[in-house]
């Protein structure tokens, strides 16, 4: 089995930026609106934006969250559909891929 200790540290980190950005947006999304009609637009616009980026964030949070209990099982790097290892380019590139490039397409 490789060592992905650094994967892990990397997964770990991100995973932390990740949620301290979620709990961000959460406070903003709970803060009241403006009382005049024209400002509540322009801010429920701006809610519907970060909702959005919340929805990307919390994603991305369960792949990395996946892929901390695929490392830890000793799963991590094998192709969910072949069996075969995921390349280590593929890895680099995307921390959290359960497919090799050629089960990918």
């Amino acid at each position: 089995m490789a060592n992905f200790l650094a994967v892990e540290k990397t997964l770990k980190t991100r995973r932390a930026e990740l949620a301290e950005r979620v709990s961000s947006i959460d406070t903003k999304l709970q803060a009241p609106l403006s009382a005049d009609f024209e400002e509540q637009a322009g801010d429920l616009e701006s809610l519907d934006s970060l909702g959005g980026i919340e929805v990307a964030a919390l994603k991305e949070i369960t792949a990395i969250d996946r892929a901390l209990g695929r490392i830890a099982n000793g799963t991590y790097g094998v192709c969910i559909d072949c069996g075969e290892p995921i390349s280590q380019k593929r890895l680099e590139s995307v921390p959290t891929a359960l497919r090799c490039v050629n089960c990918k397409i």
